[in-house]
Parts: C-alpha cells; sequence; structure tokens
C-alpha cells in the first residue's frame, strides 16, 4: 500500500512501515508501524510521528532546526539540533523511518525540503508555481459544490457505476494495454484515480511508477485495493489531494485520466486534467485521453417535447385547495425546458447530419475552457418540427501502436454517459433542403458546470430566398447541473417503407489517418411519412 504524498493545504500524510527514536542518552526504542504528518497549523513548520493514525503526535519535529539523511533506499534519519550552555550547536535527538517502497522515501524526502524552504503563504515552490492558501480550484469553485462533488465521488457505489459501463472501462484497459510501448519504463500520474483501476491497468502495461492523485476519500479506497493486488502495487504511489495543489517527487512521461463529464466537460474536470498537464507532464509527454469531440445535430421527437410541456399542466389548475396556480405556469413550463434532457436516444431521430467541436488536450490552455462559442450550420434531411439539438461525444486515445476511440454516440453500445439533448419551447419548421443556423454557447460557472445558450434559426426556403432573411428562431436558456435524466433506452421506431436498418460502426476498429476528424454520414434518417404522423398527433391534441 502506498503512502500519499498530496497536499491538502495546511496537512501532508505519509504511511511508515516503522519508526524509532534515536536519544544520545539511551538506544533506540522499538519500532513500530506509523503515520508522519507534515503539519504547519501552529504557525511552525513540523513533522509530528503518530503511532496510531488517529492518536496524539508521540514525537514533534520542528523543520527549520532539523536535517533528514539517507540510511538507505527505504531507511532514513531525521535529527533535530539542540543547543548546550556555551550555545554550540550539537544534535541530540533524532527518529528513524523508514517506508515501504524506494518511491515513498524519495516523496519523503522531497515533500521535507518543501516544508522545510516553506517559510510563508505564496513560497516559490521548486516547479515554479506559487502555492497560495487558496489555489486556483478554490479561486473558481464554490466550495459547497466542491464538498458535495468529493462527497459524491468518495462513496464506492458511484466508482461502482463507472466501473460497471464496459465501454468504458474496456476501451480504457484496451488503450492501455494495447499500447504498452507508451507505458513500459515509463512515470504515470493517474489525474482523479478515483479507485486507482486506471493506475493498476498503467502497471499492467509496464509502467515503471505511478502517481495517482485523488482529492476525495476514495484515495483510501484506493490505497486498500492497491494493497490487495500487492504485484501491482508495489509501484503505485497514492496521492490524496487536488492536482492544483499537490507536489510529485518528478515530472511524468504521460498523463492518464477519466476526466469526461456530461457532454464532455461537465464537472469541470478537464481544466484539472490541463493544469496536471501544465504541471507535472514532460516535454513531449502523452496524454491519455488526448482530445475530445463534442458532435451535435438537430432533432425531432414530438414524444419528448410533449412529456416535457405536459409536465407544467400541474400548474393550471384553478383550485388546488382553493388556489388558482396559473400564476406560476408561464415559470414552470420555461423551467422543465432549462434542463438539457439526459438520455438514449434512437438516431433516426436527427434531421441533419452531425457537427462536431474538437478540444485538443495537449493544446488547449485552461482559460479557454471558461467559455465555449460554436456556431452551427445544418442542412435538413427532412421535412419536420425540429425540437433542439442533440449533443453526444467522443475521446481518442492517440496511441503509438494501436489509437483507440471512445464514444457516447447514439446508435452505439450505451454507455453511463448517455446522450444529451437541449430542448427548445418554442420548435421550428424545416423542409427538406433547408438550412439551419445558430449558436451554442457555453458559459462556466462556480457550481462545477456551465450555463447553455442555445439558437436555432431556419433561413428562408424556395423561391427569392437568397434575398430572405430567417424565418423563424427560437432560443432557450440551460443549466448544465441541474438536467432532467430520463435515462430510458431507445424507444423502438417502426421503418418506414424507405428506411434499411443502419449499421453500427465500431469505432474501436477506426485507423487513425488524416481524415479521422471528418464526421462520419448521418446513419439514418426519419422519412417524411414519420414527420408527418408525429405532426398529425399534435393537432389531435
Amino acid at each position: 500500500m502506498a503512502g500519499p504524498i498530496g497536499q491538502k493545504q495546511q496537512q501532508q500524510e505519509f504511511a511508515l512501515v516503522s519508526v524509532s527514536e534515536l536519544s544520545s542518552s539511551s538506544s533506540a526504542s522499538p519500532s513500530e508501524p506509523a503515520v508522519a504528518r507534515f503539519c504547519s497549523d501552529s504557525g511552525v513548520a513540523e513533522l509530528r510521528i503518530h503511532k496510531e493514525p488517529k492518536s496524539t503526535a508521540t514525537k514533534n519535529v520542528n523543520l527549520k532546526i532539523s536535517q533528514l539523511f539517507k540510511l538507505g533506499p527505504v531507511r532514513s534519519v531525521c535529527i533535530s539540533e539542540g543547543s548546550d550552555a556555551s550555545k554550540e550547536t550539537s544534535y541530540t535527538s533524532g527518529v528513524t523511518v523508514e517506508f515501504r517502497n524506494e518511491e515513498e522515501s524519495k516523496a519523503f524526502h522531497f515533500a521535507f525540503e518543501q516544508w522545510k524552504n516553506e517559510v510563508s503563504q505564496g513560497n516559490q515552490l521548486p516547479n515554479g508555481t506559487v502555492l497560495d492558501a487558496r489555489s486556483k480550484f478554490d479561486d473558481k469553485i464554490e466550495p459547497s459544490s466542491a464538498k458535495m462533488y468529493f462527497h459524491y465521488y468518495g462513496q464506492l457505489l458511484h466508482q461502482q457505476n463507472m466501473l460497471q459501463d464496459y465501454v468504458r472501462t474496456g476501451t480504457y484497459y484496451a488503450a492501455v494495454l494495447e499500447n504498452r510501448a507508451d507505458f513500459t519504463g515509463r512515470v504515470v500520474v493517474d489525474v482523479g484515480a478515483g479507485s486507482g483501476i486506471l493506475s493498476l491497468f498503467a502497471v499492467q502495461a509496464g509502467a515503471k511508477h505511478v502517481y495517482a492523485v485523488e482529492a476525495s476519500e476514495m484515495a483510501e479506497y484506493a490505497r486498500k485495493l492497491i494493497a490487495g493486488n500487492p504485484s501491482l502495487g508495489h509501484r503505485i504511489t497514492v496521492v490524496k489531494g487536488k492536482v492544483e495543489e499537490v507536489e510529485l517527487p518528478e515530472k511524468a512521461d504521460i498523463l492518464i485520466s477519466e476526466p469526461m463529464g456530461t457532454l464532455l466537460v461537465n464537472e469541470r474536470m478537464l481544466e484539472s486534467y490541463v493544469i496536471a498537464r501544465d504541471r507535472f507532464l514532460t516535454p513531449n509527454g502523452k496524454m491519455f485521453p488526448t482530445l475530445g469531440r463534442m458532435h451535435m445535430a438537430p432533432f425531432s421527437d414530438e414524444y419528448l417535447f410533449i412529456e416535457i410541456a405536459n409536465k407544467a399542466l400541474f400548474w393550471q389548475q384553478q383550485n388546488y385547495y382553493g388556489v388558482d396556480l396559473k400564476p406560476l405556469h408561464g415559470s414552470a413550463f420555461q423551467g422543465y425546458f432549462s434542463q438539457p434532457v439526459v438520455d438514449a436516444f434512437d438516431p433516426r431521430l436527427l434531421v441533419a447530419p452531425p457537427i462536431f467541436h474538437v478540444i485538443d488536450f495537449l493544446k488547449i490552455k485552461e482559460e479557454e475552457l471558461y467559455e465555449i462559442d460554436i456556431p452551427l450550420r445544418f442542412i435538413s434531411s427532412v421535412g419536420t418540427r425540429v425540437h433542439g439539438l442533440a449533443c453526444w461525444f467522443d475521446v481518442l486515445f492517440d496511441g503509438s501502436t494501436v489509437p483507440r476511440w471512445l464514444t457516447t454516440a447514439p446508435g452505439a453500445p450505451t454507455t453511463h454517459w448517455y446522450q444529451l439533448r437541449c430542448v427548445l419551447s418554442q420548435p421550428i419548421y424545416v423542409m427538406a433542403g433547408q438550412e439551419i443556423t445558430g449558436r451554442l454557447h457555453m458559459t462556466a460557472h462556480n457550481a462545477q458546470s456551465y450555463t447553455i445558450y442555445l439558437t436555432l434559426s431556419a433561413k428562408m426556403w424556395g423561391p427569392g430566398a437568397e434575398q430572405g432573411g430567417i424565418l423563424q428562431a427560437s432560443s432557450c436558456k440551460l443549466d448544465l447541473k441541474e438536467p432532467y435524466y430520463r435515462m430510458s433506452q431507445p424507444q423502438a421506431y417502426p421503418l418506414a417503407q424507405d428506411q434499411q436498418p443502419h449499421q453500427l460502426i465500431s469505432t474501436q476498429d477506426i485507423q487513425v489517418s488524416s481524415q479521422d476528424l471528418e464526421e462520419p454520414e448521418l446513419m439514418q434518417q426519419p422519412s417524411p411519412n414519420s414527420g408527418a404522423q408525429l405532426n398529425s398527433m399534435m393537432e389531435n391534441i
């Protein structure tokens, strides 16, 4: 089991195999397992030795007057200075500590020097960054949101939900194991390690050492899981802390992470992934995943539109226990349409071929993720009512041997991300071949998500269209933090006579080439007959 080297503002903790106290007047005390904590809560940088994890410190070492020496690969001695009556310095006491492996010993020595050199807040650190009392994460994220976020991911049941997404986990496993050349003999940093599963994959692929950085209480479970796999775990050090705050003893040759949220960017972990790149990755290092693509296309789904609109019918009651609720109907109606819908849908609901927006994790700056602006332009394949914009994402693991894609596309095997749809409260009508334009603008907020502003417009169609302007336009504002988790499986839509069952393309088998970032053609489109049936149904409601 690896000891943590992560820093949580004023405390940093290490697990010790044994500790024995030395004294000038007596022999060494019996060695026992212990925990070493670097602290500065008293205003003085100290190393505190605890024989039990939660016990009172049995040894306090003032780092200002102490030195650390190596006795071997995993053993060190910390000696404190004392003064006699003549004020001549003499070394009078010390403590010998033993670690589980050499990597933890190196990390402890690195942390010792960090804490010893730190005089005040804002002290310049060896990697050139400034460690303030508040990290960059704290400055941009609301404390209550961060608390709930780390509490959520600190629970095993939520980790199980992700592990049981076999599309996700299996793709990561294949991407790592099929690209052993990228991992063998390399130092890896696992950003947001969770249960530590990706760290274990990296060691299976031959990684020299993995630093598994995890800020939530899941770090304790990760240590337990890693300790239970000793043939792999001896090359993994669990780091409890945020990537914005922790210090590592060496740079990484490759970063691995699962930073994707709903619509790729929800939870804003991509920013932490980019910060980890800037802080820990060597020049020309690799990132798994390497880039992401946000895909989007207009869709038509009368069933979904009616379902959402009907939720507000409750507020049309004029005699609810003697109270007229209608004054709130308009607000409730808009409120339901401000929720993005998360579910799996039939790709035949798409009315135009999708477009995509690329986010290159190796190149993008963190600040560029604060606002994402995507112009939209589609050519409708059918005549129908457009109810909004459907979105999904995929990511590329650009391995040296076998590039791998992980996709959340409609029609592909369903993942725990599903797909996302932004539904307009006022649909627009389009004809086959008509141009649909608009804009998807996303602004990050301090609840670790985004506010979405969507506008879709249909230009004039037919004779004189070149001189015409916008015929119809519809807009909506949605909060990605508060989605409607519909979670239904795709409904069975009967095939029209002019349709054939679509063939799913396995992105796992796509070879990377210069055309890899080109959008594949739409699988199948709804027929004009199916659109007419939906319109007829709406007229009868």
